[in-house]
Parts: structure tokens; C-alpha cells; sequence
């Protein structure tokens, strides 16, 4: 069996986030415990909204990066939060975080109880980053700082607007360290650049992220005005966003799953090595994020690699070890039409059906995406024909730069093979 692109244990940096959202806990508890509870009834409404949301995410969908929107937002309207129907309000950052702390404690009992784990990074990010948004406000806003910069007028938006970019930024930079982390751990992946994955994170902020922030501090600046009663109302769309976005949520992940089932059938029908089409496609993301492919294309790059192969079940005979470059020009490029036809019945999309039909093509012609599937692709098959070893595969490929593979996809590859300690693709 061939070896997973593999990259050793779980980062310190994990253990750093956990311990820290720990920390920060206990010194909250601790102080709302000795100097007690101010505003108790306001603290009730935004606990129960933060308790709330997170029963009602009945666990996170693949790929969904918010699962609990209405949990973040009334978390966050709660850490912006000055006024209560026009009375200046004296909770403080550390009380914020203690009734956040004390909610997910809360809604983790019964989702114990029914067998739901408890994602204990995310529940480390919600702390982190409600109590960043929390120290940056609530003592400008005590201190009258915020009104001598923004003034009491229609200009004070701006402070919360400015705060919760902030805090956005600082939940993208942990979120894209925990990702990174959990592809070292998960030891299923090639580890790909913080950068890369930074990016990805900033821009899906531009999604449920920018309703999430909106609610928050339309929220904050509705209780200031109207009390407590605000969060019931203004919370509504959120619920329907959140509704939305998990069946779209769902119809991406069976669309993923589909293919992924068939990408197995050319493996289960003997026409490609076991793993080769997971391998393919974790290796081709990553060479991919080498090459700055962000968002959609890097979805698509990857749909593409998981079935680059499938055009190979219109073959009579199977071709020895699934290594198609072996047949004519001509042969390649009906097989991979074929694929491409396949695909575009799948629901992947006409550009993921695209990159497989001109996998084939000389890589002048190609897409990027092509040109990186086409190359990942040779690599796996020549490491599986134990030419001796990645550093041998990556130099037959460096010598087929002139009419097959593209010079900067194969050093991308290089490069992305050298931080993984060049792990060998294994026998099939």
C-alpha cells in the first residue's frame, strides 16, 4: 500500500491556542465570580443567545467554517455592546468572556448527552476572539475614549465597524493556524503555506462572515437603543441565513462525496493503484496553494484531481498501473474528453469538467489547473513504478519540462515535496 503525503505530529501551536482560551477563561470566571455579576439580566439574554445558537448548529456540515452564526454574533454584539436603551452599561471585557465561557459550557451538556462532540479548537477560537473584540471596546468606550475620537453622532458606528474588522483579521489568523495544524496531525495532506490558507480564510470572510458582523453590531447598537428586547428581533435573519447556508452547505458536500465515490470506481474496477486518486488530488491542492490558487479555482483544481482518471473506464484492457502517458496523443485526448463528459453529469461544474479534458493537451495550451493535475498525476505514477524514489521523479519530470509539464508547476511541486521531507508515493 502507498504511504499518505504524511507530515509528522500535531504542532505546538494547537496546545498554544488551547492553553491560551484557557487561561483567559479562568481569569474571567475568576473575576466575575469575585467582583460579581453587573447587568445580570443583560448578561442572561446574551448568555441564553450564545447557549441557543450553539444548540441549534446540530453540528458542523464539511466545509462549513461558521456552524454556530447566531452563537458568534450575539457573542460578538455582546463584547460591542456600550449602551442598554440609552444607560451607559459597566459589564467589562472579562465579564463578556465569562458569560461566552460559561454559555458553550452550558449548550456542551445536552449536545454531550446526544452524543455530539464538542469541537474543542473552535470553542477555543470563540473565546479568543470575543475577548480580543472585548478589550479593544469596552474600555475605549468606559473611558470616553471612542466618543472624543468618533464624537456621539452618526460617525460612531465606525468605532464598532472598526473593531469588528479587527477581530475578524485575528479569528482568520487563528482559524488558518488550526487548519494548518490539522493537516500536519491528520497526516493526510501535504502541508501547505500559512499564507495560502490565511488568504482563504479573509476571503470566506466576505460569506456568512460579513452577516455574522453585521448582526453583531447592529445588535449591540439596537440594545443600546431599545434594551434588552433587541436580540430577539434582530436575530431573525440571521436564523435564515444560517438556514440557507446549510443546504448549501449539504448540496456541496454530497456533490464532493458523488465524486469521490466515483473517482474510487476506477480503483475498485483495477484501472488505477489503490489511493491514487486522494493522493492526486491532496497533492495537486497543495501545489496548487504553492502557486497562489485561493477559493473556487482551488475547489475546482481539487474536484478536477480526484477525477482526472475517470475517462480510463471507456478502456477495454487496463493500462499498466493506471500510467496513461504511455498510449498515443490521440488515445490520451479521447480518454480524457470522455472524463470530461463524465464530469459535466456529475453537477461538478463546467470548470472542473474543463481541466479534465485538457489534462491531455501539451501544457502550453493548458489551464494552470490542467498543467498541475497533469504533473502530480506523472509523479504519483513514476514514484509507483519505483524509479528510485521522489528525487528520481521529480528529475524525470524536470526533463519533460520541455514539451509536458510546466517548469514552475514542477518546481511548485519541488518545493511543496521538500517541506513534506519528500515522502515517497509508495508502491500501489
Amino acid at each position: 500500500m502507498r504511504a499518505p503525503y504524511g507530515i509528522g505530529p500535531l504542532a505546538p501551536v494547537v496546545l498554544a491556542v488551547r492553553g491560551a482560551a484557557l487561561l483567559l477563561a479562568l481569569v474571567a470566571l475568576a473575576r466575575t465570580a469575585v467582583q460579581g455579576l453587573a447587568e445580570p439580566g443583560l448578561a442572561l439574554v446574551f448568555g441564553l443567545l450564545v447557549a441557543a445558537g450553539e444548540l441549534a448548529r446540530r453540528g458542523a456540515a464539511a466545509g462549513e467554517r461558521e456552524p454556530a452564526p447566531l452563537a458568534a454574533a450575539g457573542a460578538l454584539a455582546y463584547a460591542l455592546l456600550g449602551d442598554s436603551a440609552g444607560r451607559p452599561t459597566t459589564h467589562g471585557a472579562l465579564q463578556v468572556i465569562a458569560v461566552v465561557v460559561v454559555a458553550q459550557a452550558l449548550a456542551a451538556v445536552p449536545r454531550g448527552a446526544c452524543g455530539r462532540r464538542t469541537d474543542a479548537d473552535r470553542a477555543a477560537r470563540r473565546i479568543l476572539t470575543v475577548g480580543f473584540a472585548a478589550v479593544c471596546f469596552q474600555p475605549l468606550y468606559t473611558s470616553g475614549q471612542a466618543e472624543r475620537w468618533f464624537g456621539d453622532g452618526p460617525w460612531f458606528p465606525l468605532f464598532p465597524l472598526t473593531v469588528l474588522a479587527l477581530t475578524a483579521l485575528c479569528d482568520a489568523v487563528l482559524a488558518a493556524l488550526l487548519a494548518r495544524s490539522a493537516v500536519r496531525a491528520g497526516g493526510s495532506g501535504v502541508l501547505p503555506p500559512y499564507a495560502s490558507l490565511l488568504v482563504d480564510e479573509v476571503r470566506a470572510l466576505a460569506g456568512t462572515g460579513v452577516a455574522i458582523g453585521a448582526t453583531g453590531v447592529v445588535t449591540a447598537l439596537g440594545v443600546a437603543v431599545a434594551g434588552p428586547w433587541a436580540p430577539a428581533v434582530l436575530c431573525g435573519p440571521l436564523l435564515l441565513t444560517q438556514v440557507s447556508a446549510r443546504r448549501y452547505t449539504a448540496v456541496r458536500t454530497t456533490c464532493g462525496q458523488t465524486m469521490a465515490s466515483l473517482a474510487r470506481a476506477t480503483e475498485i474496477a483495477g484501472y488505477t493503484p489503490p489511493g491514487h486518486a486522494r493522493r492526486v488530488a491532496a497533492l495537486a491542492t497543495a501545489v496548487g496553494r504553492e502557486l497562489g490558487l485561493t477559493g473556487p479555482r482551488l475547489t475546482v483544481l481539487e474536484h478536477a484531481a480526484l477525477m482526472h482518471d475517470i475517462g480510463q473506464l471507456s478502456l477495454l484492457d487496463p493500462v499498466a498501473g493506471g500510467a496513461t502517458a504511455r498510449l498515443p496523443a490521440a488515445e490520451q485526448r479521447r480518454i480524457a474528453l470522455l472524463g470530461g463528459a463524465v464530469v459535466r453529469r456529475t453537477g461538478a461544474g463546467p470548470e472542473v469538467a474543463a481541466v479534465v479534458e485538457r489534462q491531455a493537451d501539451p501544457y502550453r495550451e493548458q489551464p494552470l489547473a490542467a498543467r498541475i493535475v497533469r504533473t502530480v498525476n506523472a509523479y504519483d505514477d513514476l514514484c509507483g513504478e519505483s524509479v528510485g524514489g521522489p528525487l528520481r521523479a521529480l528529475e524525470q519530470l524536470r526533463l519533460g519540462t520541455g514539451h509536458d509539464h510546466q517548469p514552475q508547476v514542477v518546481e511548485a511541486l519541488g518545493r511543496v515535496l521538500a517541506r513534506g521531507g519528500l515522502t515517497p508515493a509508495g508502491a500501489g
